[in-house]
């Protein structure tokens, strides 16, 4: 049949599309199908309905009000729609003498089921997360938010995948040109393909070769429908969990969903651990060599005395004897992570406390440096978003502590703090509610104040409607 030829000429290999004929009164027909991606109990019945349907059917209106009626069947007129279709796993439907194409709704895939995430568990609040599939997303996200003023728009990306995206926002909440800047920089992407969200950071982002990243990552539904009514625009694939989050401020790496699911105290105490945590993981290895290259009279006389009975005889200097240490960690750390989940933890242990122990042994390296590593790397994952770039500010704050000293050091960090002010996405200022001084915001920055207190949404996020509750 020509109508069902033009479609299946299209295919490199057209033996994965299966062709079934079948003959309605006096009318031939064809349906075209992808069997790896369709319902087969649809397909059945759609071949026994077309097959067994009482009215002789000569067009595609008949064979939809009539052998059809009860199936979602939509007639297009342009091959490429209809290809696109049939690989999302449509029935196609083609009449002996027509040009045009029934499409009805038959997809189906295999998906995983609603889970914990893994990169987000809590000891309270909601446990499910995100899965692959862009339409269970969405439903987990709308039965958080029932109200008709959450827009969805959907588009489709990359030329050869045609990956559906949504991006979620609360219409009468959200900034009017933030939405408009983000979708108009979504359209402009031509790629081959799309296969994660991690893919659309690098086109959002105002300056996707920073070192700090200006998009949110979250797979918890109550993260990203909280962030929604703050004034956020959430950008949902399809065949990723992870769903991304504009405009993004750096305090939200120091929050957590369970903040909000305890005391507010309690949370307050630990947004302040985590802060002090980060700053001794990016600056205690660097204070360390500092201190014993050109400021050793800054350290105390009796940590003093240990600490060169403990360095005496090592054939290393500080500055290298410490960056070894922080790459054999790393090395450790990114191999328990690529192992086997089973192998990895114990890897991680064992390779840890063998090699520390056999190199201190051996008298490559001291007992000292790798606690002041071991120390700083597990005060790392107090802000897991955090790790690559503070991994990077570590080895860079090390190197610059043992060769410049502490003026150096201090230089660098105030370096660092000037270009992370500098920072603007989307009229959101990269560094607030720090810089610049936002006093309403630090209700939900450094401290937690109870929900009660927070009574307006964040300045920091470009909203239109400030009023929150009350």
């Amino acid at each position: 049949m020509e109508s069902a030829e033009r479609i299946t000429g299209g295919f490199k290999t057209p033996t994965n599309i299966v062709t079934h004929e079948f003959k309605c009164g006096k009318k031939s027909g064809a349906i075209l199908v992808h069997p790896d991606l369709s319902d087969t109990q649809t397909v059945r019945a759609v071949i026994y309905a077309l097959e067994h349907c009482a009215k002789s059917c000569a067009a595609l209106d008949e064979f939809k009000r009539y052998a059809l009626l009860e199936y979602d069947v939509n007639i297009l007129s342009d091959p490429d729609e209809v290809t696109h279709n049939l690989l999302c796993g449509d029935i196609i439907l083609c009449v002996e003498g027509q040009s045009d194409y029934g499409v009805i709704n038959a997809r189906k895939y295999t998906t995983r089921s609603i889970t914990e995430p893994p990169t987000e568990t809590v000891m309270r609040g909601p446990r499910e997360g995100f899965i692959e599939d862009i339409k269970t997303n969405l439903s987990l996200l709308e039965r958080r938010l029932k109200t008709p003023d959450l827009c969805i728009d959907k588009i489709e990306i990359g030329r050869r995948t045609k990956t559906s995206v949504a991006v979620c926002y609360l219409g009468s909440v959200a900034a009017k040109h933030v939405v408009e800047k983000i979708k108009e920089r979504l359209n402009k992407i031509d790629i081959d393909g799309i296969v994660d969200s991690h893919y659309l950071v690098p086109y959002i982002e105002e300056k996707p070769l920073s070192l700090f990243t200006q998009t949110g990552i979250s797979e918890k539904p109550d993260i990203v429908a909280a962030k929604l009514l703050e004034g956020r625009v959430a950008i949902i694939v399809d065949g990723s969990p992870m769903v991304v989050t504009v405009p993004f401020v750096l305090m939200e790496e120091f929050q957590s969903g369970e903040d909000y699911y305890q005391r507010s105290t309690y949370s307050t105490f630990i947004r302040v651990l985590r802060f002090f945590a980060l700053a001794l993981a990016t600056l205690l290895p660097a204070l360390y060599v500092a201190l014993q290259n050109f400021h050793y009279t800054l350290i105390p006389v009796r940590f003093m005395v240990t600490l060169m009975t403990a360095i005496k005889g090592l054939p290393l200097s500080p500055i290298a004897e410490t960056i070894f240490v922080l790459l054999l960690f790393e090395i450790i750390r990114e191999a328990s992570v690529r192992m086997p989940r089973a192998v990895g933890m114990a890897m991680s242990i064992v390779g840890a406390l063998v090699l520390g122990e056999t190199a201190v042994n051996a008298g490559i390296i001291s007992s000292p440096a790798v606690m002041i590593t071991a120390l700083s790397s597990i005060a790392l994952f107090t802000a897991p978003n955090l790790i690559g770039p503070m991994s990077v500010l570590r080895l860079a704050f090390t190197l610059i502590g043992g060769l410049c000293g502490l003026f150096g050091l201090i230089l660098a960090v105030l370096f660092t703090v000037h270009y992370v002010s500098s920072l603007n996405a989307y009229d959101a200022p990269y560094l607030a509610p720090i810089s610049p001084l936002i006093y309403s915001d630090f209700k939900d920055a450094i401290e937690r104040a109870p929900l009660t207190a927070m009574k307006k949404r964040p300045k920091s996020i470009p909203n239109i409607n400030e009023t929150r509750q009350g």
